[in-house]
């Protein structure tokens, strides 16, 4: 193994317009590979230290996920079961058009819906419903008020004939409440954070500002088509960097659990995390979280046709993916050209942050940089080939 073309790689995008960056790849459970390029701190000049933390967003999705699926193992839902059984306001949803009309939607919201995305529940924080909850709440936001709160929206489309990147796993963490008797923050600590022994992943991060890398926004009026962009020290001058502090902005409140954006952890963490994930369900220190069978079926595609045509048009860099259950995960398509194996899944976040598990190669790794408008078109194939290129 030569991991050149990936040192090389973080240290183009350093150069061009990405702050910094850090990496973390493991094969087999163990770490083969670690490395920091550019800046922590851009207004100080503070290099990138390996142990700093970053805001995932939403690279919380697969744990989200995992922990769903460790309740599934359980025994305490099926994946087709009705939200309703567990969240009853669900059990009366209405589908609203683009003009804003109502009608009453007959079919129920499934867990899976949740977890692939085909829910239909697409909305976010601007909306009646998040200020309803905030009142309720005097600001703090729990998760449970604020997913009752959620109902009142509706949903987009019929759920299970479109796939729309939404809320699904804000919802799936009120039901996991309810299931599991615990506030998720607690229930992700003891099942899967303390078992894999990561010690520095957090969902609210107030009590760690101070090791939390400064995080930055791309901002530039002139982007151009990213997918095609030559990548150069002369593209980063038609752009600038913002420091865009520190916070987790789907953190509504000091209550709020978002399952699908919420933590912030250390490389090393999430490292552990996708490791685990690559080799099965077992963790480097040999724990294990889920089972192997849940692991296959955790990156086994979910959409296919129009639901697969959604997928592929919101995000058309994800060429040869589909989706699985909180991932996306590499189908057969041999046109689809870069270095990968089918079965390969993971997913990114809105800063910079990318999951990648290969279980045929127990190849796991976990990337990131902390800048909203992350470049993700541009550095994802890439990095992902120069990983593949770097297991010679």
């Amino acid at each position: 193994m030569d991991f050149t073309p990936i040192k090389n790689f973080m240290d183009h995008l350093t150069a061009w317009r990405i702050p910094g960056n850090s990496i973390s790849v493991c094969i087999d459970r163990r770490e083969v590979f670690t490395y920091q390029s550019g800046y922590e701190n851009v207004e100080e000049k503070k290099k990138m230290p390996g142990d700093v933390l970053f805001n995932i967003f939403s690279c919380s999705k697969p744990v989200t996920a995992v922990a769903a699926l460790q309740l599934y193992e359980k025994g305490l839902f099926c994946l087709d079961d009705p939200i309703y059984d567990f969240l009853p306001e669900y059990r009366h949803i209405f589908i609203k058009d683009a003009d804003g009309r109502e009608k009453k939607c007959d079919t129920p919201i499934t867990i899976r819906h949740l977890l692939t995305m085909t829910s239909g529940v697409i909305y976010g924080p601007q909306t009646p419903a998040f200020e309803k909850a905030k009142k309720m709440t005097d600001g703090k936001m729990n998760t449970r008020t604020v997913v009752k709160c959620m109902a009142e929206c509706g949903v987009a489309f019929t759920p299970g004939t479109g796939w729309a990147y939404g809320s699904g796993l804000d919802v799936l963490v009120g039901l996991m409440e309810e299931v599991s008797g615990m506030r998720f923050r607690d229930y992700v600590t003891e099942n899967i954070f303390l078992p894999l022994e990561m010690h520095d992943s957090f969902y609210h991060n107030d009590a760690v500002l101070d090791r939390v890398a400064e995080m930055y926004r791309y901002e530039n009026t002139r982007e151009t088509d990213i997918v095609n962009l030559q990548a150069s020290t002369d593209n980063a001058k038609e752009g600038s960097l913002v420091n865009a502090g520190k916070s987790v902005f789907s953190a509504y409140g000091t209550e709020y659990d978002s399952g699908s954006g919420g933590i912030t952890a250390s490389v090393s963490d999430m490292s552990k995390f996708a490791s685990c994930l690559a080799n099965g369900g077992v963790g480097r220190n040999g724990e294990r979280i889920l089972s192997e069978k849940t692991v296959l079926l955790m990156g086994t595609n979910q959409i296919s046709g129009k639901l697969l045509e959604d997928f592929s048009h919101r995000w058309p860099y994800h060429k040869g993916y589909g989706y699985g259950l909180g991932v996306k995960t590499r189908i057969e398509k041999p046109d689809c050209g870069g270095l990968w194996n089918v079965g390969e899944f993971g997913w990114g976040g809105a800063a910079g942050a990318t999951i990648l598990c290969d279980p045929k190669m127990k190849l796991s790794m976990f990337y990131t940089h902390h800048m909203l408008n992350p470049q993700e078109a541009y550095y994802q194939p890439r990095l992902r080939d120069a990983l593949y290129a770097s297991l010679k």
